[in-house]
This record gives C-alpha cells, structure tokens and sequence, in this order.
C-alpha cells in the first residue's frame, strides 16, 4: 500500500468517486487503499442533519451504507488507476452475514473507520466484506454483493 499511486492526497473528492452527493457522500477521507482493500475515515454519523437519521437517531442498520459506499469508493478509484474513467454503475444485490455490535450509531464519540475487502470482481458484479469500527471498538461486519446490470440488447431485426 505504499505506491505513490495510492496516495490519499492524490484522490480528491470522494463524491466523484460515487453515485452520491451532499450529505448523502458518508464518507470523508481515505486513508489508504490498494488492489483489495480501502480503509475510510468519517464523523458524518455525528452530524444532525445525516440523511439516514431518523428524528434524532442513526440506526446501526445504516453501518452496511457505510460499508456499500467504501466499496464503490474502492470501485471509483480502481477504475481510474485501470483506464482513466469511472467505475460502471450496481446495483446492491445482497446483504448477507451482517452483525452488529451497536443498536445505534449517533451517540459514538469519534470517527468511524470503514473498511471493505474486494473478495471476487467480474464482469457481472462485486463481492466485498466490510467492516466498521470507532478505535478499538468493533461495530458492524457483513458481505454485499452487487451486480452490474445488463444492457438489454434490441432483438436483430
């Protein structure tokens, strides 16, 4: 992970990287990343205006949003080391294997760290794990799948 090419400096802003804008983008800095795993940084969870909350609480059940947008932060930035673009659109498929450790996540002190493990990349969609924590304190885990949708090719005439 030491490659000049993964440089947190050098990726800019992260919404570019993901289909989200405003405060819709959870994520604030990457800290490292490279072929496999990306670790992210934010303290949007704190924020009172956080578009997942719901009156004055955030569901843990939002950590696995988290998780879904450092893999395609992951995603983003790969496709722009691999040809110089943007990574082609999923949908998420699955949520599966997913623990919490927390009912909520509005009363943790500190950032959280995101992390997401690339297990299987195709031409047909993505498999990562992630994991969230605040310090030492481990919060969520789980796998999500998503796919990339197919075009629908016109019938030869």
């Amino acid at each position: 992970m030491s490659d000049a090419r993964f440089d947190p400096a050098r990726i800019g802003d992260l919404a570019q990287l993901i289909p989200h804008a405003g405060r819709m983008c959870l994520l604030e800095a990457v800290l490292v990343w490279d072929e496999q795993i990306i670790r992210c940084t934010t303290h949007s969870h704190r924020d009172p205006h956080n578009p997942l909350r719901s009156g004055d609480r955030l569901a843990a059940l939002h950590l696995c949003e988290y998780g879904a947008q450092a893999m395609a932060v992951h995603g983003g930035l790969l496709a722009r080391l691999e040809h110089g673009g943007k990574a082609v659109p999923g949908v998420l498929a699955a949520l599966r294997e997913v623990e919490f450790a927390v009912e909520r996540i509005d009363d943790i002190e500190g950032p959280l760290t995101v992390v997401a493990y690339k297990k299987i990349a195709g031409p047909t969609g993505w498999l990562y794990e992630f994991e969230v924590a605040a310090g030492a304190r481990w919060l969520a885990r789980g796998r999500v799948s998503v796919i990339r949708p197919q075009r629908l090719e016109a019938p030869a005439a």
